[in-house]
């Protein structure tokens, strides 16, 4: 094949999708313990014992597996169920409201409240109403008021960051990675309700990063800000979280999310599929290593912070290149596909066990430096089920008219 899009056409590469989800969803379903929580899995399945659940694993796991419900996968169901009952009777703190950030045995562990894991309670709200889960509606209407009265500020039309258990502000840090996943779960609330507040606020989020910020700094969108939204070049927090300098792999991100924003307006903007195209192409560039792979972070001015390489950021490129040849495609948009998913296939994807492993060394080979096990199915799963999709929005649409038993 020769068009511009034909990965996302060829029989082999959507063979090799499916059969990579199914072993996904089949390996993560190890993680459901007797307790009824999540355990990180070693890279074998083994569950490790004793760890906190953090309220992004536990919200993820249940966007992921309504995804793989609406597709057709077998025995989704005690997935969501354990997810959706973790949120709301261990994660949720009745006392002051919101979501603790962990739990153990059942209990608080890390009581910070987070935009980050709040706006993940919104996206696993959303995903598990289209599943038609029981507690969906109620998750869905006590989150949308945390958010309201605590993290979104209307007049930036941005999220504010952190606040200890009972609502007293902890830092005046805010930061790029929960608006943009803020973003994707205001997507996502507003194609399981329909309510416009949910796209416009995504809008506005969108907009800012991407039409304000990333041109100001040649198409790299920095981390971390103050409170007045002004760029701090030194901070640096938590190396996975808020590493110093920009995220390619948030770039990319950010990029799919405008052309499902692109989609679900209606908007045939030929700017917005710029901007789109401008964040992936020159996050790719950045970030794309002599020995493959991506780097983790890039400074301002497109040189390698850390080379650290990660799963995730090859799953969101995936994402973002299959986006672009959905809604504007180029010759190089296939070439750099296939070139993430060789590279996936020779590195990350562990074909024997399932799933991903979550990093590589400088040898190309699986280390534990920054993650232990394999920690999360959320990337690695829409990864390979985004270029499945016709569109960019709708997914769970265009999964379940795909659907048949798998």
């Amino acid at each position: 094949m020769n068009t511009p899009i034909w990965p996302l056409q060829d029989p082999q590469i959507r063979s090799a999708f499916e059969a990579n989800a199914l072993s996904q969803i089949d390996f993560f379903r190890g993680s459901l313990n007797a307790e009824g929580g999540f355990d990180v899995l070693d890279h074998d399945g083994t569950p490790m014992k004793g760890q906190p659940q953090e309220l992004h694993v536990t919200t993820r796991m249940v966007h992921s597996y309504a995804l793989a419900h609406a597709w057709g996968a077998s025995d989704c169901t005690p997935m969501i169920d354990a997810g959706m009952s973790a949120i709301w009777r261990h994660h949720r703190d009745a006392a002051h409201g919101g979501y603790a950030w962990s739990i153990l045995q059942g209990a608080h562990h890390d009581v910070t409240k987070l935009a980050y894991g709040h706006v993940f309670v919104l996206l696993a709200a959303s995903s598990a109403k289209v599943a038609g889960h029981d507690l969906a509606d109620t998750v869905l209407t006590d989150i949308e008021g945390v958010i309201d009265r605590h993290f979104w500020d209307e007049e930036r039309g941005l999220l504010n960051e952190e606040f200890a258990s009972d609502w007293a502000p902890i830092s005046e840090y805010r930061g790029m990675n929960a608006n943009m996943h803020g973003a994707e779960a205001m997507l996502a609330a507003f194609e399981a309700t329909g309510r416009d507040v949910f796209l416009h606020r995504a809008g506005r989020i969108l907009n800012f990063f991407t039409k304000d910020i990333a041109p100001e700094f040649a198409w790299r969108i920095p981390e971390h800000y103050d409170l007045n939204w002004q760029f701090t070049h030194e901070y640096e927090g938590n190396p996975m979280f808020r590493p110093a300098g920009t995220t390619p792999g948030h770039a990319l991100e950010f990029g799919r999310l405008l052309l499902q924003y692109r989609e679900l307006t209606g908007n045939d903007d030929a700017a917005l599929a710029d901007r789109a195209r401008r964040l992936i192409e020159t996050a790719l560039n950045d970030a794309w290593l002599d020995d493959g792979g991506l780097a983790y972070t890039v400074a301002i001015d497109g040189s390698v912070l850390r080379d650290s390489r990660y799963w995730w950021p090859v799953t969101e490129g995936i994402g973002a290149l299959s986006a672009l040849m959905k809604a504007d495609p180029q010759p190089q948009d296939a070439q750099w596909f296939t070139r993430l998913w060789t590279f996936a296939q020779a590195h990350f994807i562990d074909a024997q066990r399932g799933g991903w492993y979550p990093e590589i060394g400088s040898d190309g080979l699986p280390t534990a430096v920054q993650f232990s096990g394999k920690p999360d199915i959320y990337h690695s799963l829409q990864g390979v089920l985004y270029p499945l999709c016709p569109g960019n929005a709708g997914m769970f649409g265009s999964l379940a008219r795909s659907r048949q038993p798998r």
